[in-house]
């Protein structure tokens, strides 16, 4: 596992693995047994795989000694006055997780001077790694060896193959997606949309919602960029993180970079 063929990795990017792989391998034996759910005050849910990854993934990162911003745990703002810190997101597509899909995913992300640096995302039932280093490439893990992954070189919207959200798919978001041309659409839940842009097996992910936070992306956002894609808001703005409000407030637009000003276009005519 720590093989990975990047010549010049930093010390933080095998603590990231390791905390992935650690929690994945908690939330699959979670997975197959009995769990209580919960419900969050906004109403989304969290299950006891949610919270033993994330203090499994807390205890592997603490070593650092940078500040962690999880979706589990309480925003402690002295984080604003870093240039580093982690941003972790211990189980994405809980709701996932609870339908039994399989599609669930472990993120963590280095974040120096707002941008994100290293990223890694786990896939649990799969056993797969997504893994990438600022300036290094972009590596997929899966029957025990490192591959290096890049997205695909389609530049026609009719020809593009999206994805979106299984749970929260909107009315805009179907309408959208039909208006620009494009016939291919597939659901997947969380992360692995990414995961497929960045490995070439889709070319855009499109979702307009106001809800989606930076523990959602950073991890993602690394990922892409070192596949050769590319990650902004819908309207083309440059994602930052470790900001004081953690909201992605205009939606996300991942692509394999080619087509992702003509979307941008695009969707500036709607608003």
């Amino acid at each position: 596992m720590n093989n990975i063929p990047i010549s010049d990795k930093i010390p933080e990017l095998d603590i990231a693995i390791k905390a992935a792989q650690e929690a994945s391998n908690t939330i699959l034996e979670i997975y197959h047994s009995d769990y209580s759910t919960f419900t969050k005050n906004d109403d989304s849910p969290v299950t006891d795989a949610d919270l033993k990854s994330n203090k499994i993934i807390n205890e592997i990162l603490s070593d650092t000694k940078y500040s962690i911003l999880s979706e589990e745990d309480e925003d402690n703002q002295d984080r604003l006055s870093k240039d580093m810190i982690w941003i972790v997101d211990p189980l994405d597509g809980t709701s996932d997780f609870i339908d039994k899909t399989g599609e669930f995913t472990v993120m963590i992300a280095l974040i120096k001077n707002k941008e994100p640096i290293l990223g890694v995302i786990a896939w649990p039932t799969e056993k797969i790694l997504f893994v990438a280093q600022k300036n290094c490439g972009a590596f997929r893990y899966s029957d025990s060896k490192w591959d290096k992954i890049s997205v695909t070189k389609i530049d026609q919207l009719s020809k593009c193959r999206t994805i979106g959200s299984r749970h929260h798919l909107s009315d805009k978001e179907k309408k959208f997606i039909k208006k620009i041309g494009i016939k291919d659409f597939t659901s997947i839940g969380s992360s692995l949309k990414v995961g497929k842009i960045s490995s070439g097996e889709a070319e855009a992910y499109i979702t307009t919602t106001n809800k989606m936070k930076e523990w959602d992306t950073a991890a993602s956002h690394c990922i892409i960029s070192e596949a050769g894609g590319k990650m902004t808001d819908m309207l083309g703005n440059e994602l930052t993180y470790n900001n004081k409000n953690v909201y992605h407030g205009n939606g996300i637009l991942v692509t394999n970079g080619l087509i992702h000003d003509k979307i941008v276009q695009e969707f500036k005519k709607l608003e």
